[in-house]
């Protein structure tokens, strides 16, 4: 069991230090936008909303095609992926990265790579529920994609992807505040009242 851990946690070590070698060129864009979604300034929230709902109205004012939008937002990837390692060490003055910088970046990059981990832990236990309950599999995908399916239907295809978007973006802030887990505990003690009252009902 410790042996596991171990290589678990070297592995852990080993892939983060590989992500934190392939994004050092964006290391101070991503340190200023960890600070913006972790809500560091109170007026923060207010100003990835302003941003966000910009770039919507100007993709809602274009109405551009879809093999239109998907050109444009590769073609602002690969302008980014060269101009930001460029143009990031004399914006922000490579010079003054400190240790704390240093932890922070080390700290997210660490978070990603959990995160990573998460997405792919969930997919493999999708396909672990397929092999074992292929019925519940069957109900849950079928339910679950109708659902988002009559969603889809019902909202418009910009404004979903507005919301989702705006969702994701105000997310980590919401985690840092304590926001989400308050929500979570009260949800979470609605769930228990009712099922004591189950249990009194039954007996």
């Amino acid at each position: 069991m410790a042996d596991a851990d171990n290589r678990s946690t070297n592995l852990l070590a080993g892939e983060t230090a590989s992500l934190e070698e392939h994004l050092q060129g964006w290391g101070e864009v991503i340190l200023v936008a960890d600070r913006a979604l972790r809500w560091e300034k109170s007026w923060f929230p207010a100003a990835i909303i302003v941003a966000v709902s910009s770039v919507f109205l100007m993709v809602y004012y274009l109405d551009p095609s879809v093999l239109s939008g998907v050109s444009c937002f590769i073609l602002f990837l690969c302008l980014a992926d060269y101009l930001v390692p460029t143009l990031a060490p004399r914006i922000f003055g490579s010079n003054k990265w400190t240790t704390e910088q240093q932890q922070r970046f080390h700290e997210i990059c660490s978070n990603l790579v959990k995160t990573r981990r998460r997405v792919v832990g969930w997919w493999k236990r999708l396909f672990a529920l397929k092999e074992e309950k292929p019925k519940m599999y069957f109900m849950t995908m079928i339910s679950s994609l109708a659902v988002v399916a009559w969603i889809g239907q019902q909202v418009h295809n910009l404004l979903l992807t507005y919301f989702i978007v705006s969702c994701l973006l105000l997310l980590p802030g919401l985690n840092n505040q304590g926001i989400v887990s308050k929500y979570i505990g009260m949800g979470k003690k609605e769930i228990n009242k009712l099922l004591k009252q189950k249990e009194k009902k039954n007996e």
